[in-house]
């Protein structure tokens, strides 16, 4: 495996967002995420939906990281909503179907690269940082839902160390693939004292 190149993860503020905003503008990044208004909505809805239930979890907090490289330039974004738990959760027709349930707490995470950046490591790179963040120090389940032809994607959380969760797409037409924290003594109490 090739050398990753290094990343600092500082918390992504108002003042990173055109920065990250522009990438938005490529038509990959449109097609896996959405237009320039995706990044823009984390600051629209600040802690709106915690303690709320999403798709079987209940939302705990949430937390979003701009990467930057070795001179300070911004590379990449990644963050998402840490839950309670993790679950497989299916739509059907006789309704919601929660299953597959395992202890948390669980993060769900969405990230970006600067199209200009791609294919140098740094989405790889910028998952093992927020993975190794003080912040989740306590979460026992990372998950990144990818869409089957993303593989870019795939082929980044694949060198971070994830795994499908499933060999098929869910009800979405998503993929899950996660990594999940070896359990220790100190992972449950710092499960046990973490913010109401």
């Amino acid at each position: 495996m090739r050398r990753l190149p290094p990343v600092e993860l500082v918390p992504f503020t108002e003042d990173l967002l055109p920065a990250v905003q522009v990438w938005f503008y490529d038509a990959e990044v449109q097609r896996w995420l959405g237009g320039p208004d995706w990044p823009a909505r984390e600051f629209d809805h600040g802690r709106e939906g915690f303690g709320e239930e999403f798709r079987g979890r209940l939302v705990l907090r949430s937390h979003s990281w701009v990467a930057l490289d070795g001179r300070g330039v911004p590379v990449a974004h990644i963050g998402g909503e840490v839950y309670d738990r993790w679950c497989r959760y299916r739509e059907t027709p006789a309704g919601p179907v929660v299953d597959r349930i395992e202890p948390g707490p669980s993060l769900g995470f969405a990230y970006v690269v600067d199209p200009g950046q791609r294919l140098r490591g740094y989405g790889t790179s910028t998952v093992l940082a927020m993975i190794g963040a003080a912040e989740v120090a306590d979460v026992v389940v990372f998950a990144a839902g990818i869409e089957p032809d993303n593989t870019a994607s795939v082929r980044c959380v694949a060198a971070a160390g994830f795994r499908a969760q499933d060999s098929e797409p869910d009800w979405e037409g998503i993929v899950h693939h996660v990594w999940r924290r070896e359990r220790t003594s100190a992972t449950s109490n710092q499960r046990n004292q973490r913010p109401a």
